[in-house]
């Protein structure tokens, strides 16, 4: 994906997150010691339409059966603290010490949220985002065991409907969020879309009733 990298700082704040943010641009690191940070501002962004987001077939069954416990804000550090680890895919990551340190104050003045699977009481995956109106901003997610982070991302478009959101940024589009209906769309589209999200607030999580959470979910998983 092309994209306009804007100049390194070593400087970051939660409050300059929110800005940026609302102007289309997101902080990255070079890997997860680096001192400096440097804005990213996409000239083709990736986006989850809500209303087209598809479940494949398998994903479905493993959702119904509950094969993982699934809370939402119960352990959003380690969960970002899992996000910035390497693993066999991946020699590296983008999540330093300053933006971990910006996402957990963000989380504690109700702008940043996380969704945690759990397997026999271990947090074996679960993902982590920055809310702002009615736009959620995914920004990494982790799997420990299959298909974890899979089901965070079944929820997570569960939550974001319930709530009352418009936008789902998932910043890039990656061959595994492909599989969920992720397309790319030019930089002044998204611009649009963000505006327009911007102008109302969302709720996350959002207050539902059990036969609301069932209707929701279905929707999604047939969608």
């Amino acid at each position: 994906m092309k994209m306009s990298r804007r100049n390194t700082s070593s400087e970051i704040t939660p409050d300059l997150m929110l800005r940026a943010y609302a102007a289309g641009i997101f902080p990255m690191a070079e890997s997860k010691d680096a001192e400096s940070i440097f804005w990213v501002s996409p000239r083709e962004r990736g986006i989850l339409p809500l209303d087209t987001f598809h479940v494949p077939r398998s994903l479905r069954k493993i959702v119904r059966q509950k094969k993982f416990a699934v809370t939402t804000n119960t352990a959003f550090k380690e969960t970002v603290e899992k996000c910035s680890q390497p693993t066999h895919k991946r020699q590296d990551t983008w999540i330093n010490p300053s933006i971990k340190r910006c996402v957990n104050e963000l989380h504690t003045r109700g702008f940043a949220h996380s969704i945690e699977c759990w397997k026999d009481k271990k947090l074996v995956g679960g993902l982590y985002g920055i809310t702002l109106g009615a736009a959620f901003f995914g920004e990494s997610m982790f799997s420990h065991h299959t298909n974890t982070s899979k089901v965070a991302m079944v929820y997570l478009i569960t939550y974001l409907k319930l709530g009352g959101y418009l936008l789902l940024d998932t910043q890039f589009v990656t061959d595994h969020l492909k599989n969920f209906g992720v397309i790319e769309i030019p930089s002044n589209d998204y611009m649009s879309l963000l505006e327009q999200a911007l102008k109302y607030q969302a709720i996350f999580p959002p207050n539902f009733t059990e036969i609301e959470w069932k209707s929701t979910l279905n929707s999604v998983l047939y969608c």
